[in-house]
């Protein structure tokens, strides 16, 4: 199966929406956790949490844009942007 990375940017001062919503957030992540790469916040200078970053092995691009359409993170309305690429894996062999 191919890799995709889900890039995410929080709306400016949304850190108390991030924080609300977060459990569901990783509720939602752990139902793919056999499949995920790597995952985790983006963080900013002051190293607070500005967006998200997830690259997960779906079936294909349709299968990855709707799991991070489901993300509660979206739902709720925290990110201004959200990319999802196909990514391919090098390193680590």
């Amino acid at each position: 199966m191919p890799y995709f990375a889900i890039h995410c940017i929080d709306k400016p001062g949304s850190t108390d929406l991030r924080a609300a919503t977060r459990d569901e957030h990783l509720n939602h992540i752990n139902t793919v956790a056999d499949h995920i790469v790597a995952a985790g916040p983006l963080l900013g200078i002051d190293g607070a949490p500005i967006g998200s970053l997830l690259i997960i092995e779906f079936a294909d691009r349709k299968a990855a844009i709707q799991f991070a359409a489901a993300d509660p993170y979206a739902l709720a309305g925290l990110f201004a942007s959200v990319a999802v690429t196909a990514w391919r894996k090098v390193y680590p062999a």
